[in-house]
This record gives C-alpha cells, sequence and structure tokens, in this order.
C-alpha cells in the first residue's frame, strides 16, 4: 500500500515531488537548518522511513529542491536583447530568493545540478554568447550577476527590518549614535533612508544597472 498522509479519509499517495515540495515548505517556514528527515515526515504526515522509498538522504533533497528554486527563475526570454532579458531574469531570481531567503547561500553548492539548474546556465550563458562575448567575458558576466543577486539577496534577507518599518528602524538608529560624531550616516538615515516610500530593494535595481551598464560597455 502507498505512502499516504495521516488523518481520516486522507489517502494522497507520497511521491518524490509532494516530499520536495514539502521540503521547502519546512525551509520557507523554520530555515534550512530545521529540515531534517525527521521535520519532514512531520511536515507530510508520515513516518520518516517512508521518505527512503522516494529519496535516498538528505543530500538528494538539497539537489532537489534547490533544483525546484532554479525551476521558479525566469529564463532569459528569447527574442530580446541580451540587456533587458539578464535584468528580467536577475529581477525574477531576486523575487524567488526573497520567497526561499534559505536558497541563496545553497544556489551553486549542488555537485548534482538537476534539469531546472543546468537550463539555467545554458541560457544565460546562451544570451551572452549570441549577444557577442566571448567565452571568457561570458563567463565573467555570468559570475558578476549572480554574485551580485545572491549578495543582494543574502544582504536583504538579513536586514533587521521589513520595509514597511524601515523608518521606525531608522530613527531608532539614529537615537543611538551622536550626528555629530557620525554626520555621513546620519545625514545618510535623514535625507535617504527617511524619505517617504523608501525601500531597501530599490538598492537592486540601481546596481543591477550599473553591472549591466559596465558589461554593454565592455561588450562595446
Amino acid at each position: 500500500m502507498p505512502e499516504t498522509d495521516a488523518g481520516p479519509g486522507r489517502r494522497t499517495p507520497l511521491t518524490r515531488e509532494r516530499v520536495l515540495r514539502g521540503a521547502i515548505a519546512v525551509a520557507d517556514g523554520s530555515g534550512i537548518d530545521a529540515l531534517t528527515m525527521r521535520s519532514l515526515a512531520d511536515e507530510l504526515g508520515v513516518k520518516p522511513m517512508a521518505l527512503y522509498h522516494h529519496v535516498a538522504n538528505k543530500q538528494e533533497i538539497l539537489d532537489g529542491i534547490i533544483d525546484a528554486v532554479f525551476a521558479e527563475i525566469e529564463l532569459p526570454p528569447p527574442g530580446t536583447d541580451w540587456r533587458t532579458a539578464l535584468r528580467r531574469r536577475a529581477l525574477s531570481a531576486r523575487r524567488v530568493l526573497r520567497r526561499h531567503p534559505w536558497a541563496a547561500p545553497l544556489m551553486e553548492s549542488r555537485t548534482a545540478p538537476g534539469a531546472a539548474t543546468l537550463r539555467q546556465h545554458d541560457a544565460v550563458l546562451g544570451t551572452l554568447r549570441r549577444a557577442g562575448f566571448s567565452v571568457p567575458t561570458a563567463a565573467h558576466a555570468y559570475s558578476l550577476l549572480d554574485s551580485y543577486v545572491y549578495g543582494f539577496a543574502l544582504q536583504e534577507a538579513a536586514l533587521p527590518f521589513a520595509p514597511e518599518t524601515a523608518a521606525d528602524t531608522g530613527r531608532a538608529l539614529l537615537a543611538r549614535f551622536p550626528s555629530e560624531r557620525y554626520p555621513h550616516l546620519a545625514e545618510m538615515v535623514t535625507e535617504h533612508a527617511l524619505r517617504p516610500g523608501y525601500d531597501y530593494g530599490d538598492e537592486f535595481e540601481f546596481g543591477l544597472d550599473l553591472i549591466l551598464d559596465g558589461l554593454q560597455r565592455l561588450l562595446r
């Protein structure tokens, strides 16, 4: 008899896809360190041993959920100029990593990448090559773009405030240090971070466009 969810009247078969969806739910809810075979089994309402019919071990689960995250990222759209295509792809990657803040440190960590991961890499490199970047400069450009996306995602996830509380956090910060001792920091907070509508996330597109400007000059 196939493994099923716990509970009266519920007989949804356990599959590899459900195992991976459950693993993502655990990581999204409690962080990647909370993902264990026991916590995953509890999430799915099954006994831990039932998981081993669908995945060999936790490493296979990590391979699978990272590939699932890559699958959520928009591929560079065909028929679009390279700059627009890679900008859209970078914005999509940031949105995905905001949904799964645990994923950024693991995105390039897997030694057994899945099909979605390989499609992403191949599509980005293909976009750069068709634009006229050489093999080495395409590699440099891809590394630069993903380093920026992953780094920003890590920094954004670590911020001690949400966009809607940024102003309150800024005012509390100002109250904790003398502005005459740190005048430039005070200036940045009062004239930038405390302005109506400020969102730290807007910094992403500013930096992304600088990178794309630099790559465009390199291509020329």
